[in-house]
């Protein structure tokens, strides 16, 4: 009696590498090695990249010009069918790689088979998740780029809005709420420089690699990685298939961002509280409460701040995956490509998130400047004050805290004292203190490069603008 095949399980003949097994694959071991479930969404990289391995090969001699037409056109079509719907993925064939090449085959017959001369899948894939991943960085970069463009608008409009600055989460010194925004702007910048150069480092080719050792056929690498947009192939075979640094840079970029909006998230959580009330997000970024019909709950932020865990979760999964690998290629690495999914999905929906949420951020300013000045924000000032009258400064800040003593116990702010309650401290204080003890004189004080004041704010802006090239 001769043995059936199962279902869901291919002959090992059956198989692109089954030459040399003579049983097939396990049903459960061809599920739990297959990756197609997942990789599929490399497709149109895979087929680009087949594209211009093609091109190249034709233009070495590997391939004739009417085989190359053949596959291009085959592939084109392949293309087509996928994003049609009409394709239907094998578990069977493993990865989208084996899988868009038994469809062309099945469309163009014994030429098909000539596709995968001078290559692997470890290099085929290690191209196909540059190319993708580049891709997204330029994506992502837009966004990051709307983001960063909103949150200028939105620092310029206040500018002049006086809010406490915090340490220790306790009142510290008045500041502008424009110049809180900038400081967001700030990591942002900084994001966008850590994005930028990290494809650098992507938009390297690793195809012509093959399996680990390159190939005999007279390849030219540097036509495909013309062709492919890529700054220049790779230098080692060897490095070229096994490493997957460039998307473990891109999960550390994506932890800092995620950090940052983190941070961000915090804060509007904390403003929009009852406690606070400093801003108001528009209804249609916030949800209600089952229970509770007064509740509006800041949810894009919260759930902003929560995915932050999940993209860290990433990055350390992928340093983990590496960190025990011998060269070159291992199974292994078919794990890379989950957690960069789902981080690059991540970033991508945060970013829209913030983008559409900050500009529609109202500021409610008598709040902010009700919270300011309580706290005593301003008794620096008056010990920038006392210096300036010759006082040394732990003196001055020795008379200052007998003064924000005596307030704390009168329940009136530093601005509230008469100059006689503050004389009694020091006599070098005159009439001219209380320029330095308002809100306004105190953020105007700070006139200079990176400092508070509004007019400040409003060049920083500017300066920002012209480097977005929004201008």
């Amino acid at each position: 009696m001769t043995d059936q095949k199962k279902p869901d399980q291919t002959t090992a003949s059956e198989k692109p590498w089954g030459g040399r097994f003579s049983e097939p694959t396990d049903a459960f071991v061809e599920k739990f090695t297959a990756s197609v479930g997942f990789d599929q969404r490399l497709y149109h990289h895979d087929i680009e990249g087949s594209i211009a391995h093609a091109t190249m090969l034709a233009e070495v001699g590997v391939l004739t010009a009417q085989e190359r037409d053949r596959i291009v056109a085959g592939l084109r079509e392949v293309k087509a069918d996928i994003e049609a719907g009409r394709f239907e993925w094998s578990v069977s064939l493993e990865d989208v790689h084996m899988n868009v090449e038994a469809r062309l085959t099945d469309r163009i017959g014994v030429t098909g088979k000539k596709l995968h001369t001078g290559r692997s899948r470890n290099d085929q894939v290690a191209t196909d998740i540059r190319l993708y991943l580049r891709d997204e960085i330029d994506v992502i970069a837009e966004e990051l780029k709307r983001l960063q463009s909103g949150l200028l608008d939105l620092a310029e409009r206040e500018a002049d809005t006086i809010m406490p600055g915090f340490t220790h989460l306790q009142t510290a010194q008045p500041v502008t709420f424009g110049h809180h925004l900038m400081a967001w702007y700030e990591m942002l910048a900084r994001d966008a420089e850590r994005l930028q150069d990290c494809r650098k480092r992507v938009n390297v080719m690793p195809l012509g690699a093959a399996a680990l050792a390159g190939t005999t056929y007279p390849i030219d690498r540097t036509l495909t990685a013309r062709l492919l947009g890529f700054d220049r192939p790779t230098e080692n075979s060897l490095d070229s298939v096994s490493d997957r640094d460039f998307a473990i840079e891109f999960c550390s970029f994506a932890a800092l961002l995620m950090t940052h909006l983190s941070r961000f998230s915090e804060e509007l959580v904390l403003w929009t509280s009852a406690q606070f009330d400093f801003i108001d997000l528009p209804d249609r970024f916030c949800t209600g409460s089952s229970i509770m019909p007064q509740k509006k709950n800041p949810d894009v932020p919260e759930l902003v701040r929560g995915k932050t865990g999940r993209v860290n979760g990433h990055l350390i999964s992928l340093l983990t995956l590496m960190k025990s690998q011998p060269l070159a290629y291992n199974k292994d690495n078919q794990e890379d490509k989950e957690p960069l999914f789902d981080t690059v999905d991540t970033v991508k929906g945060c970013l829209k998130a913030y983008a559409d949420m900050i500009p529609a951020i109202r500021a409610k300013a008598d709040n902010m400047r009700a919270a300011a000045k309580r706290g005593f924000s301003t008794a620096t000032d008056l010990a920038d004050y006392l210096v300036k009258k010759g006082v040394p400064f732990r003196d001055a800040h020795e008379i200052v805290g007998k003064s924000v003593a005596f307030g704390v116990a009168e329940g009136r702010d530093l601005s509230e004292m008469t100059l006689d309650e503050l004389r009694q401290f020091s006599d070098v204080i005159g009439e001219d203190v209380f320029d330095v003890l308002t809100l306004e004189g105190s953020v105007q004080a700070r006139d200079h490069l990176g400092g508070t004041a509004p007019n400040q704010v409003r060049a920083a802006v500017a300066r920002a603008r012209k480097r977005l090239r929004l201008v």
